[in-house]
């Protein structure tokens, strides 16, 4: 009896621990997302009615529809080209074997680990000198760095549950390596690829550090909320917060129902 109100304490404590981490976590995007429909210019309780004119102003502002455009444009890119990258650089640690293989996974791993401001002087210098600086594909190209680890991350995850004799088996049934790749390889990685695109675009969509080092006139929706903070704070910020949070929360929702089905259909093997 004392085994099981002893199991049952652990459990209620793990459950409470747990729902106040989270709280004190979201806590702060709750308040953001609540207050982004205050009628109020100040965030103050109780509320001043419900509104929308925060996000109708958000709408209205050139320069924000600009920069989401920016936002947009420059996360597809960054998503197609980083699952590219990554999907190669995964094959690649899976089918070969080759001297400083593990070189060459730290290497391709070690992005994330930098810090972003250094990232992001460094794009700076080497994007002025060749011209990509202040530019929507030099945003691109800096984003790319970052978000190809992730993508490398969760394809080679799911390249190793594939069967290692499956490719030489058609290899010798007459298939050629690039049919091969076509009809085995792609269509057995397709759930993870998509939950690549869709998280990588989460990452770039996001990020602001580099996207405000290289971006110049090219601001995407981060860089322009940070510079709408240099100035008088205004609730149409809370406003475009909410909706970048809604942006992410799909795309990254998005990608683990995909990487969800991966998982089951290996459990099913």
């Amino acid at each position: 009896m004392s085994g099981t109100l002893g199991r049952v304490l652990r459990g209620t404590f793990l459950y409470g621990w747990t729902a106040l981490v989270f709280a004190f976590v979201f806590a702060p995007i709750l308040s953001t997302v609540v207050f982004s429909f205050n009628a109020d210019r100040f965030p103050s309780l109780p509320w001043g009615g419900f509104s929308l004119q925060w996000y109708e102003a958000v709408l209205a502002d050139p320069t924000v529809r600009r920069s989401l455009v920016n936002s947009l444009i420059v996360a597809g890119g960054s998503a197609v080209i980083a699952t590219f990258i990554g999907f190669t650089a995964a094959y690649v640690d899976y089918r070969f074997r080759f001297f400083g293989k593990s070189a060459y996974m730290a290497l391709a791993s070690l992005p994330p680990t930098v810090p972003p401001v250094i990232l992001g002087v460094a794009m700076l210098t080497f994007e002025g000198r060749i011209g990509l600086s202040g530019t929507l594909f030099g945003i691109i190209a800096g984003h790319v760095v970052i978000c190809a680890p992730f993508a490398m991350a969760l394809i080679r995850m799911r390249l190793n549950d594939l069967d290692r004799d499956l490719e030489p088996a058609a290899w010798n049934l007459g298939s050629g390596p690039w049919k091969t790749l076509r009809e085995v390889i792609l269509p057995f990685t397709a759930p993870s690829i998509l939950a690549a695109l869709f998280i990588t675009a989460s990452v770039s969509f996001d990020e602001y550090m580099i996207a405000w080092f290289v971006s110049g006139l090219q601001e995407t929706l981060p860089v322009r909320v940070l510079a709408m903070l240099q100035g008088q704070v205004s609730p149409r910020i809370n406003a475009v917060g909410s909706l970048v949070f809604a942006v992410s929360v799909v795309l990254v929702v998005l990608a683990q129902i995909l990487a969800g089905r991966s998982l089951g259909a290996r459990k099913q093997k």
